[in-house]
């Protein structure tokens, strides 16, 4: 292991250690000289394998990246053999990998998952045109680091190999990550070669689109609809076809596939002019039906049923429903008839995915938010997204977007995910249909957010990054009114709980700042008032508030015994 501040090869000198794996260590390192960062990679010798192998293997992988030279792959610039271990420095890559990104946020936008995927064709492209070919044979989520930029780079090249053009046998045993890898890939199928790559990509950028790896499907994906995932029927065929089994049916070089990425829209749209001609015809055959086969008794049963499928219908099911996944099941059905409300979203998250449970918790969990996402990217018959058709009306877009900012701020995984509710309260912030008391809530939450990823770093000056009086001005800011009438009940309880908590934790940074204890004390008071006076009987019998209540003013007590503490010792520093 190499110490912090340790200089190899009299150029790099150790930062700390960024990530680890089975045998080996990565490290951040900076030739001072030339004011350049690099990552250091530091293979230890390990008795219990074969040394000589993991060596011919690491060599081949450096001597490879060594002369290849592309935007999306990083540089070896040098290897050393120290004794004990083998150092490899190469660029640092800022940013995280792909698998982070997935797992954090869950399934990407599908434009987003397409502009990865352009990216890494160049690059499959660029390796599968050297002499002899590069084949990859590992592309996953994992393996591909995203930048600031946008910009993607491909790492680990400790399955690749040049393709031999005269060997004609198996030419790997079981290398690949399932999931990803092609079938030619698992020993005795066969060669591995610019299609298996193809493959591999296919099935990463599924992943990345659906939230699913290719094992976890409970069908081949090619029986699964585009409407369960999320993906346009031109970018859906596009994947299927890539993960053929057979090499010869799919894409037969990056190139092509490139091309079918950059036109996947003309895709789209001759298959939405293929199922309106299906639609016709199946309304000429039904009216054909209805003139000829269907008796007046039928027809009116039939007419009876349709009455019956609508949004308020679905709706009315929905709230009377006892188990949750039949609740998500009909205000799925309402918002496939209405895309345009917001009703359907809102209760769904309101009723179901945001219940408060008996001790008073709420979780907006992962896979919650990851069907809401779905939801959002499924297109209707028109060819738009639910969320597109939701932002033609304003005021529709307004009202959820607000809600969903609150849930992520607050519910998301039990504990909030500020970052995550940016998006939503910055378009709540700048609506023209909200009432100004949730736009200036939106916007206060929005200032929050960021002070939460600041807090307590300091700038290059030596100064704090924001000010604690602004903190706590914004905060306050978040509790005037009646909170429980101008939203809920829910809501207003979150953000008495934040401004109980912060004043009860930072209190000498808000003493520091230059806050009094008189307006500390007269705002803790203020929401002990709004408890008492703001809420009805009814509101206290709702599952989980009481027990809410009796946390927020647990927090007011200790947020009252601090800052009399802390501005007790402020007085008597200054007699003595």
């Amino acid at each position: 292991m190499l110490e912090t501040g340790s200089v190899i090869d009299g150029k790099y000198k150790i930062l700390y250690q960024i990530g680890r794996g089975g045998m080996s260590r990565v490290y951040l390192a900076i030739n001072e000289k030339a004011n350049k960062t690099w990552a250091v990679k530091e293979v230890r010798r390990d008795e219990t394998v074969d040394e000589q192998m993991v060596r011919r293997r690491l060599m081949a992988e450096t001597e490879l990246l060594k002369r290849l030279r592309n935007p999306h792959l990083p540089r070896i610039v040098d290897v050393i053999d120290k004794e004990g271990s083998l150092l490899i420095v190469m660029d640092y890559i800022e940013g995280n990998s792909l698998e982070s990104l997935l797992a954090e946020e869950g399934p990407q936008p599908q434009e987003r998952v397409i502009s990865w995927g352009k990216q890494l064709c160049e690059v499959l492209g660029y390796l599968h045109r050297q002499n002899p070919p590069v084949i990859y044979r590992d592309m996953k989520p994992s393996n591909v680091m995203l930048q600031s930029d946008g910009t993607v780079m491909l790492i680990d090249f400790g399955t690749a190999r040049e393709q031999r053009e005269q060997k004609t046998g198996d030419d790997t045993v079981c290398l690949g990550t399932p999931g990803y890898a092609a079938p030619e890939q698992w020993g005795g199928r066969g060669q591995t070669d610019a299609r298996t790559d193809i493959y591999c990509l296919g099935a990463a950028l599924y992943h990345l689109a659906a939230g699913q790896n290719l094992l976890e499907l409970p069908c081949d994906a090619d029986e699964v609809s585009e409407g369960e995932l999320g993906l346009s029927p031109g970018f859906k065929a596009i994947l299927l076809k890539c993960t053929r089994k057979d090499p010869k049916e799919r894409y037969q070089s990056c190139e092509e596939l490139l091309y079918a990425l950059e036109h996947y829209e003309e895709m789209d749209s001759r298959y939405r002019r293929k199922q309106k001609r299906r639609a016709g015809m199946f309304f000429l055959v039904f009216l054909l039906a209805l003139i000829f086969g269907f008796s007046g008794s039928a027809a009116y049963a039939k007419e009876q049923r349709l009455a019956a499928d609508t949004w308020q219908a679905w709706m009315e099911r929905a709230m009377s429903e006892t188990e949750r996944e039949a609740q998500i099941a009909s205000y799925g059905q309402a918002i496939r008839l209405e895309p345009g409300k917001a009703d359907g979203y809102l209760e769904l998250l309101e009723r179901v995915f945001l219940a408060v449970r008996e001790d008073g918790s709420v979780c907006f969990s992962k896979e919650d938010e990851q069907y809401l996402r779905r939801l959002f990217r499924t297109e209707t018959f028109g060819g738009k997204t639910r969320e597109r058709v939701l932002k033609e009306n304003p005021e529709e877009y307004d009202r959820l977007s607000y809600r969903l900012g609150l849930a992520y701020y607050y519910d998301y995984e039990g504990e909030g995910a500020k970052p995550y509710a940016l998006k939503w309260l910055l378009t709540a912030a700048e609506s023209e249909t909200l009432p100004a008391e949730c736009r200036e809530r939106a916007r206060r939450l929005g200032a929050i957010a960021g002070y939460y990823a600041r807090l307590g770093l300091m700038d290059k000056a030596g100064d704090i990054q924001i000010s604690y009086l602004d903190y706590w001005r914004d905060l306050k800011g978040l509790t005037e009114g009646n909170v429980a009438a101008l939203d809920n009940p829910v809501t207003a309880l979150r953000i008495y709980r934040e401004l109980a908590g912060q004043a009860a934790g930072r209190w000498t940074e808000f003493q520091k700042a230059g806050v009094l204890q008189e307006e500390i004390e007269e705002k803790l008071r203020e929401i002990q008032i709004h408890l008492e006076q703001d809420f009805t009987e009814g509101d206290w019998k709702q599952p989980g508030l009481w027990q809410m209540r009796l946390e927020v003013e647990g927090l007011l007590q200790e947020a009252i015994r601090q800052t009399e503490a802390v501005y007790e010792c402020e007085e008597l520093g200054k007699e003595v």
